[in-house]
């Protein structure tokens, strides 16, 4: 893809590393050549993001991702008319581009959108393959290499922020979780270029902190914070204080929860 293609700039040009826990780049593999939205469900920095820059290297076509958020309307989906100097000029949003063009779009943590906003989706995830754009009084087609995929956290889900049925319907899901601890070490090993017994213990007290999850904690450490404990010790700071920087600190300020996690942390390292 040439410098001055539309999609150019979301091409991923180093190959993300991913350590597959099961069929999951298969699945993947099959549903992208269908052309089948995905949805790829598991709790937070479990891999889920990684996963799909890896496939879309993997399989040479452009990403386009977005973090959805509460405030996300259709129009920053979809488009809307700009002033330039030449006038009144209409911008493809980053759905758009990827319908017109050819990419996965990759709707990171989608739950987290208002519902009247990825019903805009809808027509995408049929045998339509259309988006409507009415502000412009157009119908695009949507390009032979378009897939749709979305993300989103079922632990944080609720009555609230949850998809409609008739959106969870239109897609196949895989389940991600955190991997199991000898995949786990080795991946923190590989990203923090720690030696794989160190790596070894950060991931024991990562699996200690999850079975905490459900008595003062909404979730355990995941797969990225052993991985910034990893890192920072290996950049040199001691462990137990790169444990406590990475995996106690930011998740909870309650004083008995620090000291049950500082406890699994010490219980680790001899």
């Amino acid at each position: 893809m040439t410098g001055s293609h539309p999609l150019a700039r979301y091409m991923v040009a180093e190959c993300p590393y991913y350590r597959p826990a099961g069929n999951e780049v298969e699945v993947f593999r099959a549903a992208h050549a269908e052309r089948i939205p995905m949805m790829l469900k598991g709790p937070t920095g479990c891999g889920k993001t990684r996963f799909i820059e890896h496939m879309a290297h993997v399989l040479g076509t452009p990403l386009i991702t977005v973090a959805c958020h509460e405030d996300m309307t259709a129009a920053d989906l979809v488009g809307r008319y700009l002033l330039d100097e030449t006038g009144t000029v209409w911008q493809d949003g980053p759905l758009t581009l990827a319908v017109r063009y050819g990419a996965i779009l990759y709707l990171d943590e989608v739950v987290e959108a208002r519902q009247d906003t990825t019903v805009v989706i809808h027509p995408l995830t049929d045998d339509r393959r259309i988006l409507p754009l009415e502000k412009r009084n157009e119908i695009v087609k949507a390009h032979p290499d378009f897939h749709l995929v979305v993300s989103y956290n079922p632990g944080y889900q609720s009555a609230v922020k949850d998809l409609k049925e008739s959106t969870k319907q239109r897609f196949v899901a895989l389940d991600f979780d955190y991997p199991a601890p000898a995949i786990e070490a080795e991946i923190v090993a590989h990203e923090s270029g720690l030696d794989p017994e160190t790596a070894r213990v950060i991931t024991e007290i990562g699996q200690r902190s999850r079975n905490l999850r459900g008595h003062g904690l909404d979730e355990g450490a995941s797969t990225r914070m052993l991985i910034q404990a990893g890192r920072l010790a290996a950049r040199g700071i001691p462990l137990r204080e790169a444990c406590q920087l990475a995996l106690v600190v930011p998740v909870t300020d309650d004083r008995d929860m620090r000291q049950a996690l500082t406890r699994a942390i010490d219980a680790c390292i001899a």
